[in-house]
């Protein structure tokens, strides 16, 4: 039996194994900015461990992740929106104080940039992180994360046909952003 204090055995073993995953499609999803990826990631992870005992067993565990770490990051992005970003120097924390995150101590600045920037190349990094939100959500999901379409589906609460018409679209945007970067000298 798992302590009030310690994570249950189930969430250690399907969950935190996904820690890696949720970060890459975080920064994704947040346009490359690492600082943002760690904070959604973070923030994803105490969600899942809180709501754990309502994630079913047996269920993609990844997608229920990315479910949480998408909806925090539009909640976020619409509190933003809604009263503006508070300049560092109005906040009232004493950030020296704070502990620091023991989540991503001894990770790399930003592992997966470096990882997919081998594959694909810094152009086409770049190029995913300027698409629009839907299109590179699509194509992080389904291109990056190898979802299904309906998994991409469950995690962007919308039909299969629009996880579809969002990826063809991506891809079409990253395609043309490509090569008209190449035409350029």
């Amino acid at each position: 039996m798992a302590r009030r204090d310690q994570p249950p055995e189930s969430f250690l073993e399907e969950a935190l194994p996904e820690l890696d995953a949720v970060y890459r499609f975080a920064l994704r999803f947040s346009g490359g900015d690492s600082d943002m990826a760690q904070d959604l990631t973070q923030e994803t992870f105490v969600r899942a461990f809180r709501s754990w005992s309502t994630f079913r067993q047996g269920t993609n565990c990844r997608a229920w992740l990315f479910t949480i770490c998408r909806n925090v990051f539009l909640r976020d992005r619409e509190v933003r929106t809604r009263r503006g970003e508070q300049p560092i120097s109005r906040m009232e924390a004493d950030f020296d104080t704070l502990p620091a995150d023991p989540l991503f101590a001894g990770r790399p600045e930003d592992p997966e940039r470096s990882a997919f920037s081998r594959i694909t190349g810094e152009a086409v990094t770049a190029a995913v992180d300027r698409l629009p939100v839907e299109f590179r959500e699509a194509v992080v999901l389904c291109d990056l994360e190898d979802l299904t379409y309906a998994e991409a589906a469950e995690v962007m609460e919308c039909p299969i046909g629009t996880v579809r018409s969002r990826l063809h679209r991506g891809r079409r945007l990253l395609q043309d952003t490509l090569a008209s970067e190449k035409r350029e000298p």
